[in-house]
């Protein structure tokens, strides 16, 4: 009973990383944060789905080493375009340009 609670907050949690996600469209950073986070919540909850199945945790660090390649990638993009564009807004550049 108590791991559907847990469930339930990890839901939430969820469901408002992907709003925040949705309402950054300002600067790269916090859309970056946000995806983070989703993924955090995502290693979380297969955590607590991994034990509570009595399986391998094998697959977590699979997933976590994904995880930290995501946003490696995310961080380079941001450093790559605030090298070239000396921000980090979305209005600043153009799609065509890079």
């Amino acid at each position: 009973m108590e791991n559907y609670f847990i469930y339930i907050i990890y839901v939430l949690m969820f469901m408002f990383s992907c709003i925040t996600y949705i309402s950054s469209r300002k600067h790269l950073l916090c859309t970056l944060l946000s995806l983070e986070f989703m993924v955090l919540i995502l290693f979380s909850i297969l955590l607590l789905y991994l034990n509570f199945m009595k399986f391998e945790m094998y697959f977590s660090m699979f997933f976590l080493s994904f995880c930290v390649c995501e946003g490696v990638l995310g961080l380079s993009i941001l450093v790559s375009m605030i090298r070239t564009h000396g921000n980090d807004y979305f209005q600043s550049f153009s799609i065509l340009q890079c």
